[in-house]
């Protein structure tokens, strides 16, 4: 193959290492200049962040609930006769929270 001058400088005369990969791997956050167009990030900047290869989710950082949050609610297993059940279901999306509702006014106080 033949090379091809490129202005005044061939290929080969440009191919040696001029990487400082060392230099940059000895900086520290302070050595890096600010940058008003790419500010430092914090850690709530990264709140559930995901990362993927192509569509394939590898890894995802967990989310924690903020200070204020309405409590969890708890997972339990209730059984149900199958007509209280599709009767539920027939009332269409968000069946379960009216489900909620309607037991939280009817719990005993």
């Amino acid at each position: 193959m033949k090379k091809t001058p490129i202005g005044n400088i061939t290929p080969s005369e440009t191919a040696r290492d001029e990487s400082d990969l060392a230099r940059v791997q000895a900086m520290t956050d302070d050595d890096i200049e600010y940058d008003e167009d790419n500010p430092r990030t914090t850690p709530e900047d990264w709140e559930g962040a995901v990362l993927k290869i192509g569509q394939t989710v590898i890894g995802q950082i967990p989310r924690r609930r903020g200070p204020g949050k309405k409590t969890a609610r708890v997972a339990i297993q209730l059984r149900l006769p199958p007509d209280v059940l599709a009767a539920w279901k027939a009332t269409g999306p968000g069946w379960q929270t009216r489900m909620v509702e309607d037991l939280s006014r009817h719990a005993p106080r």
